[in-house]
């Protein structure tokens, strides 16, 4: 049976290290948010008291609007300009508070009847709005391309990092490189328990097939030796009767394989005995024939 364990732990630490080198590889642009037509983005929460089950209230909040837009923008170095395509789903790009306005709730019967029903105390609305200022500095990692006119994007690649963070390059690098080292460290790690996982598995198996190696070796010696014996027992034809018992008393019916346990297991279909039940776990074939073993049947002797 092949180590699959072991294969893979060596196949991921291959892979991990694969990884590693292609993380390495990025393309990097700093510059200052510029857009030509700016917009802002409003987030409406609902803030209430609500009534639970113990009976106290307690404050809590939900989400009533949230509404965003993102127009074309780019960064500018002062050399040239790079439009950024699907910021939002970049990693590290977090668009900061421009403003927080709390407004209380109104009070009214209708509105009181309401809350009453739901369980909840109305406290108010808060709308906050975030937005990326222009002229902020931004970092770009990303895949570059350039479309038909020559405009150049970046953008998320198919494999690979996507980065839009106010860090600047070498801390992105930084992290990456952070990110790289532990790949390798994880690779090297699977790879020596995937080499261990084999290396025990081939040891065992040479082991466990020079033990079967050494026990056919002394079966087919015991059987060679009782064979020859029977021989000579059977050319004897001017020996007594006494004679026979005498030697049958000094030759027990002894295993052929462990040679102190008299053999009681038949093996079945080719009805030789010649091993005791302990022995005969161990045998896929007869050592009398070579017949393969189906079942060794225990038998009792008077």
């Amino acid at each position: 049976m092949l180590p699959w364990g072991g294969l893979s732990c060596c196949l991921s630490g291959a892979a991990l290290y694969l990884l590693a080198g292609a993380v390495a590889v990025v393309v990097a642009v700093s510059g200052r948010v510029s857009s030509e037509t700016p917009i802002n983005c409003e987030f409406t929460e609902q803030h209430f008291l609500k009534h639970n089950d113990a009976g106290s209230w307690i404050q809590d909040s939900a989400l009533m609007l949230s509404m965003s837009k993102e127009v074309p923008w780019y960064l500018d170095d002062g050399t040239g300009r790079v439009f950024v395509v699907g910021a939002r789903a970049a990693t590290g790009f977090v668009l900061p508070v421009a403003s927080e306005v709390f407004e209380e709730s109104g009070r009214s019967l209708v509105r009181g009847t309401l809350d009453y029903l739901q369980g909840l105390k109305m406290l108010g609305v808060k709308r906050i709005e975030r937005v990326l200022p222009t002229g902020t500095s931004m970092s770009v990692v990303g895949e570059a391309v350039k479309d038909d006119i020559g405009t150049i994007r970046i953008q998320r690649p198919q494999k690979g990092p996507f980065y839009v963070s106010p860090k600047t390059i070498d801390q992105l690098i930084a992290n990456l490189g952070k990110w790289a080292r532990w790949y390798k460290y994880a690779s090297v790690g699977l790879t020596v328990f995937g080499v261990y996982l084999v290396a025990k598995h081939s040891i065992r198996y040479i082991i466990e097939r020079k033990r079967l190696w050494e026990l056919q070796k002394r079966v087919v010696a015991a059987a060679a030796k009782r064979s020859g014996e029977d021989n000579e027992g059977s050319n004897e034809k001017d020996d007594s009767a006494s004679d026979g018992n005498k030697r049958d008393r000094m030759m027990p019916n002894l295993c052929v394989i462990c040679l102190e346990q008299d053999y009681n297991a038949v093996f079945v279909p080719c009805g030789h005995m010649c091993c005791c039940t302990t022995c005969s776990l161990h045998l896929t074939s007869c050592p009398l024939c070579r017949r393969r073993i189906d079942q060794a049947v225990k038998t009792f002797r008077h």
